[in-house]
């Protein structure tokens, strides 16, 4: 299921006077595993590392500006800037391989106040694990695990004494037609609060407005293995790709804490508005390496609900952009 990474050790010089070393803290602790997971990819982040940067508007909805007083919701076109990846932490991952999954869709949105705020959302209607400690144990298993002993891996292990990470992992095994066909799904709540003070919480839902649209496996197979981000100038050429984004608010009872348990598909859900891909940034290359995304990185008329993992990842994210940058 998951290859064992090549392991390296670093050694310290320490001083003739010993001190005590402080423990790190979580957020260090998961980068250092997740890069070291990650093999040896200088430059590159430790997972999604292949992406492609587009351009793009969003127009928000009438019915927007009800649900958030945030000034992207209030109307008018909204310069975007969205990054596509790959969820493998391969740069040179063929879009094809089941190691391809999730995907993921960042998108920063620059608010006409000139403060900027990012959704980052993957290909998975539920995440993988709940709280930080559990993805760092996550994280330690696929480490730890060795293909050339006998099973259970540690990997395994995990997976069986956790459903929704095990359900995760089974789920990740299909190739959509284009980026433009792919569904995303913010699992981390959100408050958002109106001019009127009231607060709802809700997910985001980035759906293609054509519908979903996936591959069989064989056609998924012959597939060359750049076929996504070649397929995405081409569409982009002959006009802009469209996603709805759509909010899905908590019901009674509703967690608001833990991103594995999907909301039931009953619950109301409300159109922000319409996001339009128009180009594939020229410089994407470079341009991805600069870009840091921040769950956290919130404008006045949405706030953090009680969810531990946009913190958590806003301080993992930073770690791993020093570290890309160092290379």
């Amino acid at each position: 299921m998951l290859s064992k990474p090549k392991l390296f050790l670093s050694l310290l010089l320490v001083p003739v006077v010993l001190r005590a070393e402080e423990p790190k803290d979580l957020s260090q602790q998961i980068i250092d595993l997740m890069i070291q997971a990650a093999g040896n990819h200088p430059g590159y982040r430790p997972v999604h590392a292949k992406g492609i940067v587009c351009e793009g508007t969003f127009t928000a909805s009438k019915e927007a500006p009800e649900i958030s007083r945030a000034a992207h919701l209030a109307g008018g076109a909204i310069p975007l800037t969205i990054r596509f990846s790959d969820g493998a932490p391969d740069p040179a991952v063929a879009d094809n391989s089941p190691q391809a999954s999730p995907r993921g869709i960042a998108i920063r949105f620059k608010t006409p106040t000139g403060k900027a705020t990012d959704i980052v959302a993957i290909s998975h209607n539920g995440f993988v694990v709940a709280t930080g400690a559990e993805f760092l144990a996550f994280t330690k298993s696929q480490v730890e695990t060795d293909p050339s002993k006998p099973h259970p891996w540690p990997v395994e292990a995990f997976l069986g004494s956790h459903p929704a990470a095990l359900k995760f992992v089974k789920d990740l095994n299909t190739t959509p037609v284009s980026l433009a066909t792919e569904a995303f799904f913010g699992n981390n709540a959100f408050i958002f609060v109106n001019k009127a003070g009231v607060k709802q919480a809700g997910r985001y839902q980035i759906l293609p407005v054509g519908g979903a649209q996936y591959l069989d496996a064989a056609s998924a197979k012959a597939k060359v293995p750049d076929f996504l981000s070649e397929e995405l100038k081409t569409r982009l050429a002959d006009g802009p790709a469209k996603f709805r984004l759509v909010l899905q608010l908590a019901g009674p009872g509703d967690t608001t804490s833990d991103s594995t348990v999907v909301w039931p598909a009953d619950r109301k859900t409300v159109e922000l508005g319409v996001i339009s891909i128009t180009s594939v940034a020229p410089n994407s290359a470079s341009v991805e390496k600069a870009l840091a995304f921040d769950p956290t990185r919130l404008t006045d008329g949405i706030e953090l609900s009680d969810d531990p993992l946009p913190a958590l990842r806003s301080r993992v994210y930073a770690l791993s952009v020093a570290h890309r940058n160092s290379h």
